[in-house]
């Protein structure tokens, strides 16, 4: 029988469940949660750390021993770094990619840093005012607009698309998982399948799956 989610959580280090943010966020078409506090975490261990190999490599008594388990700090350090830079860079994309539906979607800004609803403020409105400037300002009124839904054509404000197939890996028993097609599916611990995003979001935000 498989553990329950928060005993999988409580096994995982930081860093494992920032690895595992990372590659949701990576392969995920729509911007997931933040982990303001995993990262606040993370972020604060990597200062210390960094804090506490500076004094060593300054430490006169300091043996070739120890200067090597300084260099083997340094990487794991770097590592963390790049990770966490990774997994920023991630949803940066995403926020300046969907920014004017950010703005207009409360769900969506729920699930996003204070600091990232205020960068998707800013950037949509600098793209109104570039679009404006630039091609809508020529048009007629009716055509003026970004947010129009012209009929038989995709809607001019970009969106995340839950169509999208993605690769789930489930951590737990899933199911039955249910389809558009009317079709279901139930998942063992270990078990990879295709599935549609829109499918298993509910199942990735309870942390019964993770996305390869």
């Amino acid at each position: 029988m498989a553990p329950p989610p928060h005993e999988l959580e409580d096994e995982e280090t930081p860093l494992q469940k920032l690895m595992r943010h990372w590659m949701n966020e990576r392969h995920a078409p729509d911007i997931l949660p933040a982990q303001e506090e995993l990262l606040a975490s993370l972020l604060d261990h990597i200062r210390r750390q960094s804090e506490a190999v500076q004094l060593l490599r300054g430490e006169p008594s300091t043996s070739e021993e120890d200067h090597i388990r300084i260099m083997l700090v340094q990487t794991e350090v770097e590592r963390v770094k790049f990770i966490v830079r990774s997994y920023v860079r991630t949803r940066l994309f995403k926020i300046e990619k969907f920014a004017r539906f950010i703005m207009t979607n409360p769900e969506i800004q729920a699930r996003i840093t204070t600091a990232e609803r205020a960068h998707a403020s800013r950037h949509a409105n600098l793209t109104d005012k570039h679009f404006h400037f630039s091609v809508l300002q020529s048009l007629p009124e009716t055509q003026s607009h970004l947010d129009d839904t012209p009929i038989f054509m995709p809607p001019m404000v970009t969106q995340p698309d839950e169509s999208v197939p993605v690769f789930v890996h489930a951590l737990r028993e899933c199911g039955p998982i249910n389809f558009p097609d009317g079709s279901s599916l139930n998942m063992t611990p270990g078990y990879i399948s295709l599935m549609p995003f829109a499918s298993a979001k509910a199942l990735l935000n309870r942390g019964d799956v993770e996305l390869v």
